[in-house]
């Protein structure tokens, strides 16, 4: 045994070494787009990323910071970690592999035989690195996400509860307990995926201490459920629940600073825990033990689940009668037991982190979860806002109405309190928190609506398109429901519970689980994010007359297709393999039945479960496999026990252990080394930059001391990354549009931050404090047309105009803002030769409806006195700001504000963003063929080429051909249709070059774009007629024809020989589509 167990670790540490090795040569060397670039800054600043935040995460990321030699290098090191974190996941899957693996062929006290080592350390290389390579795990490996982090949490504690089962059942092992415990605490850091695996360690325990039955089996996983349960809804939140209700009454009561109730509670709850350790270590007193022991539940918060304290004062009542009779609870379980919330509690006391950097103000300091009721707010995500799980209301569900007035309203449903701190108008007042209101849970609905398990519910982020959407999946027909509103009858449609089914499982489950699954384990088509076309993000088997009849024809792809890095086919061999290790496990009659369970409910938890959770609405902003991982990575674990399927089925024939487990381990080795030589080219970083780079190229489209407006993930946290962590263009102040909405965002927006001063905001916090004018609805006057910009700002925010609701009225449906024009040419906002062009004022329409948001625009334009440029980011949407556009004028990847009326859009600086386009922006080396090009790089480049194709327009109508020839020239340089494959801003890229008689250069790109879309019909015209509807809008017949048209009639209308040949063959591929 001393002898399997070196070979153990050192095969263990090899599974490790490949690893480390593959996640370090592959990882990002700078940041990665989506939340990477945040999760870098607020490790390297300490400061307070989204909610619920990740401070044991940004603690461990702060650390490996320590080892850059200069800014540029501390994204590397944060992938680094994440890299480590998953070559550490992996040698804990390999180990817990070989446990279950020498549990099924190894009986207690026999000798491990040569044959079975190489059996079990054989299905422990396999299965680990199947895992290795996997798709989504090797995705999250190499960049600065938690998942890496929380994979390695969800495969040590599996594998220490592992280790306790091969204890003695001594005292001390209880001990195992608790470390799982702590590591669980410290998961909630990082992310709450870990606690899924409570199921699992509960499996272990009473597979170890009772005897085996279906009876026992259903009571451990509902107790389990139960325990997860109070952890999630209890412990996490409940422990500030309580700490909110003491901090009340410190501060509103006792009139104590803001602060002392947390700090009284933390100090108390310290007390009674190691009270009722000692008390329940030392057992003089069964009383005073279990007084002990109560006290402690109650100011962990485990029982106080949901809003009301009632549900915690039953179940804290309901226990202490049952352990006050009962004499069989033993001392050492009550010890265990504390124990195990107390050094959950030590773990989860990362969290003061967010709460003592956020007073200390920050520059990223969201949701300012500074007092104990913010930070209830931050951990419990309630800006996310909520879905029903369980019971609720379905989609087409109608609101009840109410007369008010004249008006038929909504009923509101209300929360719990919501307590802000005081806005203080002299420093002597003292510290008090005010109610401003009743949290909003959305409206009462029409009961009759109503369903069970609602897989297409109703809620504020569903929006038209997801209607649609679940009525596709769904299928929905329906039944009519006639419903009263305010005296008007109107018709709905409710879907069945059996629609509501097929949603599920066609969309949640299978689309949006079992895609993944399979991306992972069979193959996937490519890495365009699908809803549901057959060209985009299905998985694949590799085997063309089966990928044929699931997705059409797979010979006549379009090349920018077949090419695509992310196809990538195993043969279905990692999926065969583990249904394999399944059907090994279950004949391996009671051990393998218990690790089977075992393994599922790893599998199901992190799986199904999830799906369950989310209760996902279609259009997800991306891909979401990497909730999954936790899984695959059960997956795996069956992948590994394969191989010992294949031995045993070996040796029947060959009559020989050892052979048969080395041939077996040789032969299921080449099935991880498929995965990984197919996964490799779209998992490689390591030759791009390009979240750093185009960041970078945001912040360099504005001079000095600029605003700009952004409002995404992509493009807001790289250009923090910029700023934060590399301190590149600090005097630039990035606001996010969503963000303004909440008081939060405004207060720092008004503070100093590096070298940028304070936002132009006037107004006085209690003005924009939460719940106030957080929106204001606008009307037409009867006398008054349209007001000044001020006087708009002045009357919405005076209270006597201001509702009960917090909502403001501007009588108008039109402002103005009065322009100086001495003072926009001096600010030189406008260049002098350019003044007759400004306006005399802007007019800056209003539609029913203004957000705080759009106010706080408002404000910064009419406070600023065009003082500092403001800008807004090309990729913000027109919606999230108030209609200025004809006066944007773009100067890169962001327009700037000018009181100049454009007269076509958009209009375009040349002589600045020429400047930034050909000296100032990087390109990521994307015109490297090595680097990957994933679909969100993608987007973002042919933004970049669409902003190339408008300067050299704007060049060559200024009668500029060398500038424009020269930024023509230069676009193909850095995003050259090798990589940045062709779209349909390249027509107008030709379309320039034709202009200033670059005729073979227009040729030449016209004919790569007509053909693509010769390819792209071709291929659907080869598919059968029940898919060609199912293609994506981009590759459809209509959208190429289009384009095929638009190709022809622009090389005709500049006389290319190249029309005729277009033609031609446009003409045919419209009769065969004729026939």
């Amino acid at each position: 045994m001393k002898k399997f167990k070196l070979i153990n670790n050192i095969f263990g540490w090899i599974a490790f070494a490949i690893a480390a090795t593959t996640y370090l040569l592959t990882m990002e060397p700078t940041a990665s787009f989506w939340d990477c670039g945040e999760f870098i800054s607020s490790a390297y600043r300490l400061e307070v990323g989204h909610p619920p935040g990740a401070p044991f995460f940004m603690l461990t990321a702060r650390f490996f910071t320590l080892f850059a030699s200069d800014p540029s290098h501390v994204a590397m090191m944060v992938n680094a970690m994440s890299a480590l974190c998953s070559a550490f996941t992996i040698l804990f899957l390999f180990w817990t592999i070989t446990h279950l693996a020498r549990k099924l062929i190894v009986k207690n006290g026999e000798e491990i035989s040569v044959g079975k080592t190489i059996a079990i350390i054989g299905s422990g290389m396999v299965g680990a690195l199947a895992y290795t390579f996997s798709d989504t795990f090797w995705f999250s490996a190499v960049e600065a996400e938690v998942y890496a982090y929380s994979s390695f949490f969800t495969a040590i504690v599996f594998w220490l509860i592992l280790k306790w089962e091969d204890t003695e059942g001594n005292v001390a092992d209880d001990r195992w307990f608790v470390l799982i415990a702590y590591l669980m605490g410290l998961s909630i850091g990082v992310h709450l995926l870990n606690l899924l695996v409570i199921p699992a360690i509960v499996l272990v325990f009473y597979f170890k201490k009772f005897p085996f039955s279906i009876k026992g089996t259903i009571i451990a996983l509902l107790s389990s459920f139960g325990i997860l349960a109070l952890v999630l809804y209890g412990l996490i939140p409940g422990f500030i629940k309580i700490a909110s209700w003491l901090e009340l009454l410190c501060v509103n009561t006792l009139s104590l600073p803001y602060n002392s109730g947390l700090l009284a509670y933390v100090v108390i709850t310290f007390a009674v825990m190691v009270w009722a350790v000692y008390e329940t270590a030392a057992n003089k007193s069964r009383p005073r033990m279990l007084i002990a022991f109560l006290l402690a539940l109650f100011f962990s918060g485990i029982p106080f689940i949901g809003d009301t304290i009632w549900l915690g004062v039953v179940l804290l009542a309901g226990l202490a009668i049952f352990l006050f009779r009962s004499k069989k609870i033993q001392a050492r379980l009550l010890n265990t037991v504390v124990l195990c919330i107390m050094v959950m509690l030590v773990g989860y006391s990362s969290y003061t982190l967010i709460v003592v950097r956020s007073l200390a103000n920050t520059p990223m300091d969201q949701n300012s979860p500074e007092d104990v009721f913010s930070l209830q707010y931050y951990l419990n995500r309630e800006q996310y806002g909520d879905r029903p799980l369980i019971y609720g209301p379905v989609y087409s569900a109608p609101e009840k109405l109410v007369v008010e007035g004249n008006y038929c309203v909504p009923i509101e449903k209300l929360g719990s309190n919501v307590w802000v701190k005081k806005t203080k108008k002299s420093a002597t007042e003292k510290d008090e928190y005010i109610c401003t209101g009743k949290k909003h849970k959305g409206y009462e609905m029409d009961s009759r609506f109503n369903m069970f398990f609602p897989r297409m519910y109703k809620g504020p982020a569903v929006k038209s398109e997801h209607i649609k959407a679940y009525q596709e999946w769904g299928q929905v027909k329906g039944n009519e429901i006639v419903v009263d509103r305010c005296g008007r009858e109107e018709k709905l449609v409710k879907p069945t519970f059996i629609e509501n089914m097929r949603f599920f499982f066609s969309y949640q489950l299978n689309f949006m689980y079992w895609r993944y699954f399979m991306w992972n384990f069979s193959g996937r088509q490519n890495d365009i994010q699908g809803h549901g076309e057959i060209d985009h993000g299905n998985w694949i088997t590799g085997f063309d007359f089966i990928d044929s009849l699931m997705i059409g024809n797979q010979e006549n792809l379009p090349s920018d297709l077949k090419n695509n890095k992310g196809h990538n086919a195993y043969y279905m061999l990692p999926l065969l393999l583990g249904i394999l290790g399944i059907l090994y496990q279950l004949s391996r009659k009671e051990n393998g039945g218990k690790s089977f369970w075992l393994t599922f409910f790893l599998f199901f938890m992190t799986g199904i479960a999830i799906v369950i959770y989310l209760n996902q609405t279609p259009y997800q902003p991306r891909e979401r496999d990497y909730a999954y991982a936790g899984s695959f990575y059960a997956f795996c674990i069956w992948i590994g026990l394969g191989v010992l399927a294949l031995v045993e089925s070996l040796e029947k024939l060959l009559k020989n252990k050892t052979v048969s487990a080395s041939i077996a381990t040789v032969v299921c080795l080449c099935v991880p080394a498929l995965m990984g030589a197919q996964n490799w080219d779209d998992h490689d970083r390591s030759d791009r930059t390009v979240c750093r780079d185009f960041g970078s190229n945001y912040l360099m489209s504005c001079p000095k001391n600029a605003i700009i407006f952004t409002n995404g993930d992509n493009d807001t946290f790289p250009l923090w990354y910029n700023q934060e962590v590399e301190g590149n263009r600090t005097d630039v102040r990035v606001c996010n549009l969503s963000y303004l909405q909440g008081s939060w965002y405004i207060d720092q927006m008004k503070r100093q931050a590096y070298e940028s001063a304070p936002l132009p905001i006037s107004w006085e916090p209690w003005q924009y404090r939460s719940g106030m004018l957080d929106m204001a609805r606008t009307y037409d006057h009867p006398t008054v047309k349209t007001l000044d910009l001020k006087q708009a700002l002045d009357f919405v925010r005076n209270e006597k105009y201001i509702g009960e609701d917090g909502i403001g009225v501007i009588p108008v449906k039109q402002l103005y803002l009065p322009i100086d024009s001495v003072q926009v040419v001096r600010t030189g906002t406008v260049a002098k030769e350019f003044a007759d062009d400004i306006v005399p004022e802007m007019t800056i329409p209003l539609k029913g409806g203004i957000s705080k948001s759009h106010l706080m625009v408002l404000e910064m334009l009419q406070t600023n006195n065009w003082e500092r440029p403001i800008y807004f980011a090309v990729t913000v949407g027109d919606e999230f700001y108030p209609d200025v556009n004809k006066y944007f004028q773009l100067e890169g990847l962001a327009y700037r504000l000018v009181p100049i009326e454009a007269n076509e859009q958009p209009r375009v600086n040349t002589e600045v963003m020429f400047d930034n386009m050909m000296n100032k922006f990087r390109w990521g080396g994307v015109s490297n063929p090595k680097a990957y090009i994933d679909e969100t790089v993608l987007r973002l480049c042919r933004t970049h080429r669409l902003m190339f194709a408008y300067l050299s327009d704007a060049l060559i109508k200024e009668e500029k051909n060398d500038m424009a020839l020269q930024a023509l020239d230069r676009c193909m340089e850095v995003l050259p249709t090798q990589t940045v494959l062709v779209d349909y801003s390249c027509i107008l890229l030709a379309k320039n070059y034709y202009k200033i008689g670059e005729q073979a250069k227009a040729d030449s790109l016209m004919r790569e774009i007509a053909n693509n879309s010769i390819e792209k019909i071709t291929w659907i015209l080869s598919l059968p007629d029940k898919m060609k509807n199912s293609v994506s809008r981009e590759n459809s017949v209509q959208q190429n024809l289009a384009i095929l048209q638009n190709v022809y009639s622009e090389c005709d209308n500049y006389n290319s020989d190249l029309a005729n040949e277009i033609y031609k063959e446009f003409e045919t591929l419209y009769y065969k589509l004729a026939d």
